[in-house]
């Protein structure tokens, strides 16, 4: 990918020398697009990141973990707008085409001596960093960094699509305890870039659930410098690149959802056969967000009763007696009646599996929609328990 660098490093803001400060700078200016979190509690640099999108440039995006700057008050603020200026110092560009994000523990004041001994240190390193590096810096309860990258070309010019996210937990739609940076050297204004990126955000961080809860400091950035070849010239190239970039965040989505904390089972709840949009889209929302019918897949338990009681109590329209329900190809609900213990027995065998589907047919509409989400076992207790001590 042409123009784009990531570096990240240990700047002591986590313990025991773990990466924590992370950069991307693109060597020229880039379109920007952003998303943020619909929780009405925002994180300081959610504040500031909403001020810069309005100006649809940026080169370089500076990234903390160990602290969210949550609940830090106008402090907060001048902290995450001192971090651009020492970023846009010592990269002498403008202040205004740096992007702050973090990530961590609510509540803490940011450690500013810290951010004003690693940011140099991190800048004059940039040449010998890499994307992993910066994928790692960004981590909390995270097990594995998470990366995509795709490549295509539009009229035979090539560009390529990366994507780097952070998410584990605090995992509910609009959006989610995530960090989501994309860059691509394709040439595309910010005026198309955004309708782009919340079109492809909705069809994938808002259709993922770990545990019900949405967070603070929930950013998806998308970056592109145009320093490939590659050029949006119509609402074809649009099509195309809308199809690359869904790809990408749907991929990232799943290993986030597969990363959730304690999390051993991957499903997604399909529901169909909906009287109106809303009505797929709630109905499938509220199973996946619903404990019990978490609870019941790390049990592997095939607790059907558990599925139609979430659907339910989901404000759509449900008549009990048309409920088909399935565990992949296996029918364990025909018409509102249960098919017996062999079919549950088959049932049994599918929840086995680490990835699975659920399809619950309301029978009374033509409409439908899905969501990812994962089991809850012992381990997500015991992580958030833990997780400031």
């Amino acid at each position: 990918m042409e123009g784009f660098k990531f570096h990240g490093i240990a700047s002591g803001i986590k313990p025991c020398n773990q990466l924590d400060l992370g950069i991307i700078f693109s060597e020229k200016t880039a379109s920007m697009a952003a998303v943020f979190t619909k929780n009405k509690v925002i994180a300081a640099p959610v504040v500031l990141g909403k001020e810069r999108l309005k100006h649809g440039v940026c080169q370089a995006i500076l990234v903390n973990s160990g602290n969210a700057n949550c609940f830090t008050g106008e402090q907060g603020v001048k902290d995450s707008v001192e971090s651009a200026r020492i970023v846009s110092n010592k990269l002498e560009i403008p202040e205004k085409l740096v992007f702050i994000a973090s990530t961590g523990v609510i509540g803490q004041p940011l450690p500013m001596e810290k951010f004003a001994r690693g940011i140099p240190l991190l800048i004059q390193s940039i040449d010998s960093g890499n994307i992993d590096n910066f994928a790692k810096a960004i981590l909390t309860t995270d097990t594995q960094t998470k990366k995509i990258i795709v490549k295509s070309d539009i009229n035979g010019n090539e560009y390529t699509i990366t994507g780097i996210a952070k998410g584990s937990g605090m995992i509910k739609p609009d959006l989610a305890t995530l960090l989501v940076f994309i860059c691509s050297d394709i040439k595309i204004p910010s005026s198309v870039l955004q309708p782009v990126l919340e079109k492809a955000c909705d069809r994938s961080f808002n259709r993922i659930s770990i545990d019900g809860d949405t967070s603070t400091n929930d950013t998806v950035v998308c970056l592109a410098n145009g320093m490939s070849q590659a050029s949006i010239k119509d609402k074809v190239d649009i099509d195309k690149f809308q199809k690359n970039l869904d790809k990408v965040l749907f991929d990232l989505s799943k290993k986030i959802v597969k990363d959730g904390e304690g999390a051993t089972k991957l499903a997604r709840i399909i529901v169909k056969g909906a009287q109106t949009p809303e009505d797929a889209f709630q109905t499938a929302q509220t199973i996946a967000n619903s404990n019990l019918v978490k609870t019941a897949l790390f049990g592997e338990d095939p607790n059907w009763g558990r599925i139609a009681a979430a659907a339910g109590r989901s404000g759509s329209k449900v008549v009990m007696e048309k409920i088909d329900l399935q565990f992949n190809d296996v029918v364990i609900v025909d018409k509102g009646q249960w098919c017996g213990k062999d079919a549950e027995d088959q049932a049994d065998i599918v929840l086995k599996k680490d990835e699975f589907d659920i399809t619950l047919n309301l029978n009374i509409g033509k409409y439908e929609d899905y969501f990812l989400f994962c089991d809850f076992s012992q381990l997500y207790v015991t992580i958030n328990a833990d997780y400031r001590s």
